[in-house]
């Protein structure tokens, strides 16, 4: 990456590393001072969906927002009020109060990460994208982790302490992009496809990211209810819960690559499973220190892996011309699954007890399981055309940052190969050249991996997904 690149980038991520260490344990802040008031997980499960309601709102219509005042006012407007809103809330204690400063908390912080993602898309072109997506997750994760490690520091230092320290850092993470010199990067509006063409085109990864939107939320959410619950200290509380970012951030990519080399249903059927059996574990065995360390590391690990196979699972298949509305679809997808989830698991831990939390994973992973294995005798994975890209839900325009280069001509290639004109019928896409390969015909990738040894010599393959000419098509 060249340093003019990095100059540009370096900005937005700072700020996003600035803002994210404090958003990293403000969910984890909400549930502890909620439980620690005496409110019942329910209230606790609708306080906490305000936020990702707030989330799905912002990634709807913030990009006009955006598109009308520009990058960097529309930055420190939307910074400002996440300092308000968090702010207020270290005024006063109401549930209900917190539940609107959530929502609008939620849509703000949404509209953070479309000010960053959106000057990342426009730092580069698609041929840098993959690092610029590295840096962006390496940020990310980074932030969260500190952000958890800081819970019990901030909250030793008194009541609103932790709320003044995020507040603080939401204000500073503007000097960054106050900063740097006044360029206005350009967004186009797109609108995602709708839920019913995404079940058409990808049931596997419309569920995927639904099951994924249900599980994240609950980890932020009532994770840290479990966890105060059975004892553990609010510095206690916050180390576990950077533990499961930590896993989240080591784990994705392995699992990713792994994707890349297998049949991503049986990846998907596999994370369901693993879930399910990490969160019998949790029931069933005696939780030390370092079993729960370990438990929750690997929990991590699956469930914030599950998304970003999904989502790549669902390009496999996408045209070209349709792949930054499907990601921006599985988006939305994916923050409805985060806004029912508290909701739904929390009644579970007031009628079963706070183990209820993982007896709701164990069933979520369980249904994964069998839905994949459904979709999979339905109808059989396509064969990946792109290496994977780890990927995190965000805003609407950063589906586009996992829109790679590689991936777009993975995409288009396949589209000679597999009629897909059916799929989504207002994408033009060119009419196959061989049509679908026979059932016993082996898959062969449309890409080639650094370590893969036994693909078909390469003028085997550009013979099969060499593009047809402009006459050939008409």
């Amino acid at each position: 990456m060249s340093r003019q690149l990095l100059a540009m980038a370096l900005a937005p991520l700072l700020g996003l590393f600035i803002l994210g260490i404090g958003n990293g344990f403000l969910a984890t802040l909400i549930t502890l001072r909620l439980d620690a008031a005496g409110e019942s997980p329910v209230v606790i499960g609708w306080v906490s969906s305000a936020y990702f309601i707030g989330l799905a709102l912002g990634a709807v219509f913030n990009d006009r927002l955006l598109l009308r005042i520009g990058h960097i006012r529309a930055y420190g407007s939307f910074a400002s009020l996440v300092a308000v809103t968090v702010l207020l809330q270290a005024l006063f204690f109401e549930p209900w109060a917190w539940f609107a400063l959530r929502l609008v908390g939620g849509w703000a912080t949404v509209g953070v990460y479309l000010v960053i993602e959106s000057w990342l898309l426009t730092s580069g072109d698609q041929k840098v994208r993959g690092r610029l997506l590295a840096l962006y997750m390496i940020s990310l994760y980074a932030a969260g982790v500190v952000g958890q490690l800081l819970l019990g520091v901030t909250d030793a230092m008194g009541e609103t302490a932790p709320f003044m320290v995020i507040g603080m850092l939401a204000s500073l993470s503007v000097l960054p992009m106050a900063m740097i010199p006044r360029v206005s990067p350009l967004i186009e509006h797109a609108e995602p496809l709708s839920p019913m063409r995404l079940i058409t085109m990808t049931p596997s990864g419309v569920m995927g990211s639904f099951g994924s939107g249900l599980a994240v939320a609950a980890i932020y959410t009532l994770l840290p209810l479990y966890l105060q619950r059975i004892g553990l200290s609010v510095a206690q509380v916050g180390q576990m819960m950077a533990v499961v970012v930590l896993g989240a951030m080591l784990l994705q990519y392995p699992l990713g690559r792994w994707s890349d080399r297998h049949d991503r249903q049986i990846v998907l059927i596999m994370i369901g499973a693993f879930c399910a059996l990490i969160s019998a574990a949790m029931l069933l065995l005696p939780l030390t220190t370092w079993v729960l360390a370990a438990l929750l590391f690997l929990l991590g690990g699956g469930v914030f892996a599950l998304y970003p196979v999904a989502v790549s699972h669902a390009a496999d298949r996408a045209p070209a011309g349709a792949l930054v509305r499907m990601s921006q679809g599985l988006l939305l997808i994916n923050a409805i699954g985060s806004t029912v989830s508290p909701p739904l698991i929390s009644p579970v831990m007031g009628w079963v007890g706070d183990a209820g939390l993982f007896w709701a994973f164990g069933a979520l992973g369980v249904f994964l399981v069998g839905f994949f294995t459904w979709r999979r005798s339905v109808r059989p994975a396509p064969v990946p055309v792109a290496p994977f890209a780890p990927s995190t839900p965000m805003s609407s325009a950063g589906a586009e940052l996992t829109v790679t280069e590689e991936l777009v001509q993975g995409a288009t290639e396949h589209e000679y190969v597999e009629d897909l004109s059916n799929v989504v019928p207002e994408i033009e896409v060119a009419e196959p050249l061989v049509g679908p390969p026979p059932p016993d015909e082996p898959h062969i990738a449309y890409y080639q991996d650094d370590d893969d040894t036994d693909l078909p010599p390469s003028d085997e393959r550009e013979r099969i997904v060499e593009p047809l000419d402009s006459d050939a098509r008409r």
